[in-house]
């Protein structure tokens, strides 16, 4: 047995004995006596009986060990531009006066704080602020509309909101004061303040309820950290549901610390002075896990920045952050590599920028292509490995593991199920699958420390969502097959929510949306391939009677509504006019078989379809869509 084969082991058989000893990476107020608690099962606990602070963990720990001034966090803009770094002892001073503030105005441990902010320090400091006093955060990506970030306000209901005046992208600056009122008109929750970072890109005109973030942060009396339950909670972190109703991922701090912090070492083989750059938003999973927590509980460097580096004819700026700070290890999404790998095919740009101290490329949020494998190992010539994780597991479930031992990549393979993670998969009935056969991926109960433990304030829904369809198991929603060498494949989801360039969404939210057009009766949203962002959602709408709009004019009509919406997040362009979306006989849409013809399958006509004709006129359409 190898060493991943030895930890995967005793991780599944005495989950207890293996997490309480890796439980030593944290400091704890209390050290915990034991490590599962499966009392209440399937209401999994860790580290019961322990106490610590993650801010302390992730900040005071390594200035009081003397790494005050090693780099813990740089930020570049190519927006603004701007470049700004914090030493350890900067960045634990500067969160401390963030917490002190939030504390001046009531949030106490166990409050809820919005944060709606785009790649900025001040968004890292305030998650790591809310952590220091015990408060409970929840990011909203800056790019969601007024009804998404409403949808959060009105579920979390939070004291306080934390935003800035705008963010700013390539070609447009977004106000976000604006998508904020509209939100708060929308929610019968109303937040005691509104705390607002001030860009000189566009300022906000502060009304009542706002406060300047450079009136109140600066002159606050900083805060100590808090020590908190390891089963109390650390974040809230909403992510599409089948229903358009956001489901409220709800993660505990004392497992959160010590996953984040074994996985950096084991699986990505980045350590305490080490530069990682995860290319991502911190509104996002990716961002939470490996922008800012796991890099600084291991005295890492993490890279916060804010723009594309890719898509333009400027494919050098991905490299040229690689060069300037000696960037060791790089996780991001194919789609950037797809992105650089079309404006510069040839690599010429890599070429021109010493990229030595890279030492590995990590991807995921979407199946990575072997084409774009093959072009991103020969260009870097450093391993470069797929890995498989969601919103909801706050780490990887399979993956190349690094640190613990190195394995050969296989294209279109995950690597391996991580310790901690008994992966199996199943057939329809939950029986499970022989090697090599395609099913549904489920997780045997408990997950792993670091997992969500529930939904924020709907235990039921919990249990509906994840946990009912094969008792005992988590149900991912992916389907996959693992061969003979224990390698796991994911082929893609089984219900209804896409994966844009690595962001999943509700395909019910985006059809809600289309909804609202005053000459749509129906419609249907499925994802099909795209050679750039994995998959992309296309419409297909049908009309009410009598309604003759321009066709060109209602398909702009039908974007606008999803971004308004959704946001421009939805990457939403591609709509068609259908005289009937094919249905069971029972009234259900077939959006799966339509999307397989997209994604050019050979489907089989469901013998409980309505009308087989429905499905034949539309065949054309998915498989030569506008």
């Amino acid at each position: 047995m190898g060493e991943h084969a030895r930890n995967h082991e005793r991780s599944l058989v005495d989950p207890d004995g293996y997490w309480l000893r890796t439980a030593e990476l944290i400091d704890w107020d209390v050290k915990p006596s034991r490590a599962l608690d499966e009392t209440k099962a399937p209401f999994y606990k860790w580290f019961p009986d322990g106490r610590l602070n993650t801010c302390a963990n992730a900040l005071d720990r390594h200035v009081d060990r003397g790494f005050g001034e090693r780099t813990a966090l740089i930020w570049d803009s190519a927006m603004v531009p701007a470049k700004r770094s914090f030493t350890y002892r900067e960045l634990r001073d500067e969160v401390a006066r963030v917490a002190g503030a939030l504390r001046a105005l009531g949030v106490d441990k166990g409050d809820r704080v919005i944060v709606y902010m785009p790649m900025v320090p001040e968004a890292v400091m305030t998650m790591l602020a809310c952590a220091r006093i015990g408060a409970v955060h929840s990011v909203v990506f800056g790019g969601f509309a007024p009804k998404e970030l409403a949808a959060r306000i009105q579920d979390a209901r939070p004291k306080v909101v934390v935003a800035a005046s705008c963010g700013i992208e390539p070609t447009r600056v977004v106000a976000y004061q604006p998508i904020l009122d509209e939100a708060l008109a929308m929610s019968d929750h109303r937040p005691d303040h509104t705390l607002m970072l001030q860009r000189d890109a566009q300022r906000a005109e502060l009304g009542p309820g706002y406060l300047d973030w450079d009136d109140v942060v600066p002159t606050a009396a900083p805060a100590e950290p808090v020590s908190v339950a390891a089963t109390d909670p650390l974040y809230i972190l909403y992510t599409s549901g089948t229903t358009g109703k956001p489901k409220g991922v709800l993660r505990d701090t004392g497992g959160h610390a010590v996953a984040l912090a074994w996985s950096m070492g084991a699986i990505y083989d980045v350590h305490a002075g080490d530069v990682f750059w995860t290319i991502s938003d911190v509104g996002w999973v990716v961002g939470h896990s490996y922008i800012v927590y796991a890099p600084l509980l291991v005295g890492a460097t993490t890279v916060v920045y804010e723009g594309k580096p890719v898509g333009t004819p400027d494919a050098g700026a991905f490299w040229r952050i690689v060069q300037e700070y000696g960037v060791r290890t790089i996780f991001t999404a194919p789609t950037a590599i797809r992105a650089i790998k079309k404006v510069d095919p040839k690599a010429a740009e890599v070429a021109a920028y010493d990229i030595t101290s890279l030492a590995a490329l990590f991807l995921a949020g979407e199946r990575l292509d072997p084409e774009t494998l093959q072009w991103a190992s020969d260009a870097l010539g450093v391993p470069v490995t797929d890995h498989w994780w969601q919103t909801e597991t706050g780490w990887p479930i399979a993956a190349n593991p690094r640190g613990l031992e190195p394995m050969p990549v296989k294209p279109g393979s995950a690597t391996v199920p991580v310790p901690g993670w008994d992966v199996r998969v199943v057939d329809g009935e939950g029986r499970e699958r022989e090697t090599g056969r395609e099913g549904e991926i489920v997780i045997k109960l408990p997950l792993p420390p670091g997992a969500l433990t529930t939904l924020w304030g709907d235990d039921d829904r919990f249990v509906e969502s994840y946990l009912s369809r094969y008792p005992g198991y988590y149900h991912t929603g992916d389907s996959g097959y693992i061969d003979d060498d224990g390698y796991l494949f994911v082929m893609g989801r089984t219900d209804d929510v896409i994966n844009v360039a690595g962001h999943r969404l509700s395909t019910g939210a985006i059809e809600a949306a289309l909804a609202t057009h005053p000459a749509v009766a129906e419609c249907a949203v499925i994802g099909i391939p795209d050679p750039l962002k994995g998959h992309v959602p296309f419409g297909l709408v049908v009309l009410k009677a009598g309604a003759a709009p321009d066709h060109d004019e209602l398909r702009a009509e039908l974007v606008a509504a999803v971004r308004r919406d959704v946001g421009p997040v939805a990457a939403f362009r591609d709509v068609a006019i259908v005289p009937a979306l094919p249905k069971t006989r029972s009234g259900k849409i077939l959006r799966r078989t339509m999307r397989g013809i997209a994604n050019g399958r050979t489907e089989a006509v469901p013998p409980t379809i309505e009308d087989a004709s429905v499905l034949d006129a539309l065949k054309p359409i998915l498989r030569d869509r506008p």
